[in-house]
């Protein structure tokens, strides 16, 4: 892995952006999303990703030009179209529309259709929670994972983002963030994983044969990855699609074609909710903070291994690429800059 000072992860992906035809103001966003996705340890859904959106700007299945709409609304539920557009943009839209209507009805949801992957789920729930708003947000996928007991894919590994927020002694944000697929590990951190030839630290899906393994490149192959929680995940999976579907008037997981790179049309959920009516921050964080204390006294299997709350290692990872420099892949990299020195 190379390190890369992180101004230059952002400046050169918006270059990138840019080439591939973005307005200047919407490529800095673009690539800024992306970049900060990269910078807190995220990488199959940050500079990794960027190739297969590349891709699909050029062969039509997003539309660069596209700008959600509204379509219909009652109260603090709205209806938007993507049109298609970036999915990171859309998404980043619809979280700031929700959070804007929580905070004039106390909760609100935007109902996002006919969009594209948003990259980074985790995105939009540090958006509101950083912004003292809680957040449940998901989409669908085309179908990658077998649902329980079958063998072909038929469902999404649809993401699931849960955003608490919460503040540090020094009224800096340290919010919670559940960011889970509902497979047991994403397409993106399996390839990670058979790129690098190491096993699974749990199994992740079946072999050809059905035989649970921790093997990615097998899994890769066999498209059978494993529903978080088994059938529990499987049933998450379905209704979490429905909702979405429903809601926003996008497509459904079967409603998708199998080739990722024309994977266009996802339905989007953002819940979030203004807690400021029921209760002050102060009383609401000593809450989180009594959770995550009790939590920190659990014994953990490896002492060097403490017990972490969802998304601390989030923190952690963006302070130490922040100090020493964003790890980066070096082919990928040198695809889209050139060859360039670690920081």
């Amino acid at each position: 892995m190379l390190r890369v000072p992180f101004d230059l992860l952002r400046n050169t992906l918006e270059q990138a952006v840019l080439n591939l035809g973005f307005s200047p103001d919407r490529a800095a966003l673009c690539a800024r999303l992306f970049a900060e996705t990269t910078r807190d340890g995220v990488y199959t859904h940050g500079l990794n990703r960027f190739p297969r959106f590349a891709a699909m700007v050029r062969n039509g299945s997003i539309d660069i030009h596209a700008q959600p709409t509204l379509v219909t609304s009652f109260g603090a539920l709205e209806r938007w179209d993507g049109h298609r557009g970036p999915g990171n943009l859309n998404a980043y839209a619809a979280i700031h529309r929700s959070m804007l209507l929580a905070r004039q009805h106390g909760i609100a949801a935007v109902a996002l259709g006919n969009t594209n992957h948003w990259m980074r789920g985790g995105t939009y729930g540090w958006l509101a929670a950083e912004a003292g708003l809680f957040s449940i947000c998901w989409s669908n996928t085309l179908a990658n994972v077998p649902a329980w007991g079958a063998t072909s894919p038929s469902i999404g590994n649809n993401p699931l983002i849960l955003a608490v927020p919460r503040t540090n002694t020094a009224g800096q944000p340290t919010p919670v963030i559940l960011d889970m697929a509902a497979s047991q590990f994403s397409y993106g951190t399996l390839a990670s994983y058979s790129k690098r030839n190491t096993p699974l630290p749990v199994p992740g899906g079946y072999d050809s044969a059905g035989n649970l393994t921790t093997d990615a490149a097998a899994i890769e192959a066999s498209q059978r990855a494993l529903p978080v929680g088994y059938w529990k995940g499987s049933g998450l999976a379905i209704v979490l699609d429905m909702i979405a579907a429903m809601l926003s008037g996008g497509l459904a997981t079967h409603q998708f074609g199998p080739d990722p790179l024309r994977e266009a049309g996802q339905s989007q959920i953002f819940l979030t909710i203004d807690p400021s009516a029921l209760a002050t921050a102060t009383e609401l964080y000593h809450i989180a903070d009594g959770i995550i204390d009790s939590l920190k006294q659990a014994t953990p299997i490896d002492p060097a291994k403490p017990i972490r709350y969802p998304g601390e290692q989030t923190l952690q990872l963006r302070e130490e690429n922040l100090r020493l420099g964003v790890p980066v892949d070096p082919d990928i990299w040198n695809t889209i800059s050139g060859p360039a020195p670690s920081a």
